[in-house]
């Protein structure tokens, strides 16, 4: 039978290679939850992320404005403090005139918004620096529209695709029986497929929004199983035998 290669066989120069890429991908990982944490909570006016932020995020809140639910959820810490967020508030339920945003919106988002909402960002965000383009966000919150789920699909599907295959690749030369080690390979992938999926339906079916928790939740727990196993097999795992696979 043919002798495959696995952590026993790899020299320490590649084991500490693999590892610091293992360690360095799991705590990017951590960071982009930080990042989900604090780009969707609070879009329900509560402290923290529920899944009606979820549901917000995707469908809408149809309720209140997009600019409302911006200020209201993620953008709100960009403000200087309250006053200013219940004077954009005000502007929006008032109408949303052009005289009152000169007067009194303009300067607020010249001094705390344009840096990143301009089109000299770079940005893929809406443009604040003009009446024409805020007042287009005083429609109804509609949630993300199916361009910004392209966008941001492709760029997940592309990014974590590789993290996947790059940290699947690594644990391949764990040793455990082989359909144990050919389901694991697959699940991350499978539960990134639906959890991208969900998205788009959530924007039909806002209760679609625990289906994008659960598959979320269980690709991070067999992305973090699979980097974890490896770097216990790297460095603790005693093998009793040299592995076949069969």
């Amino acid at each position: 039978m043919a002798h495959y290669k696995r952590f026993t066989d790899a020299s320490v120069s590649e084991k500490i290679l693999d590892s610091m890429f293992l360690i360095t991908i799991g705590l990017a990982y951590l960071f982009a939850l930080l990042n989900l944490y604090y780009t969707h909570q609070g879009r329900d006016g509560e402290p923290g992320l529920s899944v009606k932020d979820v549901q917000f995020a995707y469908y809408g809140s149809h309720n209140q404005t997009r600019l409302g639910a911006a200020i209201n959820g993620p953008m709100e810490s960009n403000l200087p403090n309250l006053a200013a967020k219940q004077t954009i508030l005000d502007w929006i339920n008032n109408g949303a005139t052009e005289p009152e945003f000169h007067a009194k919106v303009e300067p607020i988002m010249n001094e705390n918004c344009i840096m990143c909402h301009s089109a000299e960002s770079g940005l893929p965000i809406p443009d604040f620096t003009s009446y024409a383009n805020v007042v287009q966000l005083t429609t109804m919150d509609t949630g993300a529209t199916i361009p910004a789920l392209v966008r941001v699909s492709h760029i997940h599907l592309f990014g974590i695709a590789f993290i996947l295959f790059f940290v699947g690749r690594i644990f391949i030369l764990c040793e455990m029986p082989v359909w144990l080690k050919r389901i694991t390979v697959a699940i991350p992938f499978l539960f990134l497929l639906m959890d991208i999926l969900s998205w788009y339906i959530t924007k039909i079916m806002p209760g679609f929004a625990y289906v994008v928790i659960i598959s979320g939740g269980l690709m991070g727990i067999a992305f973090a199983g699979q980097l974890l196993t490896s770097l216990y097999q790297m460095w603790i795992y005693k093998p009793k035998s040299n592995p076949i696979e069969m």
